[in-house]
């Protein structure tokens, strides 16, 4: 027999004769009952919530040191916050030896997270009567979740997200607590996110990635992509929780995205199509969600150029006082809140009359909408619209804070900035006070010579500029 050959059965036998010690190991020292009510009592105290394996527990040797668990779950006071299918993990087989059990890895298929966060701010996970239990470090050196499904409901805000199809890869994961509770201080790791759907309320998304990375209470969440309202969009979210108030930074944008798909929670009819670009860059801090608010500061912008706007003539609206008597403004101002903010606007108020026209269409050839944030409030910088004939602007606040409109205001304005016809909003996001038109409430005829008698009005021809933004007046 050659050197070579004798190498290799020698490396096999040594192989084998390895597995078999490793195999009366765990059944010798790790008696299947027994461990799985070591594992049940271990991870229900790490995580102080009740652990429980309702199906199988199978130990193996290759290609390493294994457990199986079946039907794994994790009751918060009864109630299921987690559960996995099928739960694997490898074990270290040195300490093994030593009747002691240290994870290396932990991989968890067909599992379903649900994380709550109650109306005084805390998540479901978090105990703070736990203070005194005894100390409980955590490191394993690799975490993945194959075909996961997540779920997380806010109660203070009312918001509830769901994403599913999802795959975790998490390496490096440490979580020391000592005698203190959870604190995400304590928490490190790397890792990877990817998630084939996503819903947020109304919303719908897909092709969610995210790198991250965790250490000392600082959270970075870079890049995060996802597919959304048909184009893929980018950002980063940094979240630090190392001092004594969280503090928040996101950015995003949205280049070229669909305004069809945006306007289809609000109308099941085809009204508007086009392309649109949004950005936003918001830091916040706080504990709660009014804290949050109203420490919220930034921009946000959306811009689009070539839109159609279908089953109305916007333009012949406004010549002709028959319809423009019942012409909201306001509800063309929809605009300009389906960007930055749109989800707060579109859940209050029914831009019901923008979607009810008498037939044709309108082009418009620029729309710019810039806000500035700061202390909770969104002040409209540059608002404001251009079709073949008219401008159409916006000026004002919106309070997040108080979830009020502080006195907006929608304007036909000329080519000065001057404004022809103005509509005023004010009062709470879910029941606004939407004022009839000026000047066209009190007068009868055309427009056109509405405006005229409103020109009449004005001493020597002047007036206040209303609008001075960017959107050029139509030629």
């Amino acid at each position: 027999m050659s050197r070579f050959r004798k190498i290799i059965l020698f490396g096999v036998g040594g192989f084998v004769a390895l597995n078999v010690l490793v195999a009366a190991s765990l059944y010798l020292f790790v008696d299947t009952d027994a461990y799985r009510s070591r594992f049940e009592e271990t991870a229900s105290k790490i995580s102080n919530m009740e652990v429980s394996v309702d199906g199988r527990l199978k130990t193996g040797f290759f290609p390493g040191v294994h457990v199986t668990l079946g039907d794994v779950h994790i009751r918060d006071r009864g109630v299921v916050v987690a559960s996995v299918k099928e739960a694997r993990l490898e074990i270290a087989l040195i300490p093994l030896l030593r009747r002691e059990v240290r994870i290396r890895s932990i991989a968890l298929k067909h599992s379903m997270i649900s994380v709550e966060r109650d109306r005084e701010g805390n998540f479901n996970f978090e105990k703070p009567d736990a203070a005194g239990a005894a100390s409980s470090d955590l490191k394993v050196a690799k975490i993945s979740l194959s075909d996961a499904t997540f779920f997380y409901s806010d109660k203070q805000s009312g918001q509830e997200y769901e994403a599913g199809n999802c795959d975790l890869f998490l390496r490096g994961l440490r979580f020391s607590r000592g005698n203190a509770p959870f604190s995400l201080k304590n928490l490190s790791f790397t890792g990877a996110l990817t998630c084939g759907e996503i819903r947020i309320d109304d919303f719908a998304a897909s092709d969610l990635k995210i790198d991250a990375e965790g250490k000392n209470g600082i959270f970075d969440f870079k890049p995060v992509t996802m597919r959304i309202f048909g184009a893929q969009g980018s950002g980063s979210i940094r979240a630090d929780f190392s001092g004594a108030e969280p503090l928040y930074h996101l950015r995003y944008s949205l280049p070229q995205f669909r305004i069809e798909e945006f306007i289809k929670r609000l109308s099941p009819q085809q009204v508007v199509e086009g392309t649109m670009d949004f950005s936003m860059d918001l830091s916040m801090r706080g504990k709660t969600v009014n804290e949050v608010k109203r420490s919220m500061k930034g921009q946000g912008a959306l811009q689009g150029e070539n839109l159609t706007l279908i089953g109305r003539n916007l333009d012949e609206e406004l010549n002709r006082y028959e319809s423009s008597q019942n012409f909201n403004l306001v509800d063309v101002g929809a605009f300009f809140f389906a960007g930055p903010v749109g989800l707060a606007l579109t859940k209050g108020y029914n831009f019901a009359s923008l979607f009810q026209g008498e037939g044709g269409s309108t082009e418009i050839r620029e729309l710019v909408s810039d806000w500035k944030v700061e202390r909770g409030m969104a002040q409209a910088q540059d608002a404001a619209m251009a079709t073949d004939e008219n401008r159409i602007a916006l000026r004002g606040r919106l309070d997040f804070v108080n979830e009020r409109f502080d006195d907006l205001v929608v304007a036909v304005i000329d080519a000065r900035g001057c404004p022809k016809v103005t509509q005023t909003m004010h009062g709470a996001f879910r029941e606004p006070v939407v004022e009839n038109p000026s000047i066209l409430k009190t007068l009868t005829g055309p427009v056109s010579e509405v405006f005229m008698k409103a020109k009449d009005l004005v001493t020597d021809g002047e007036c206040e500029v209303f609008y001075d933004g960017s959107v050029s007046a139509p030629q």
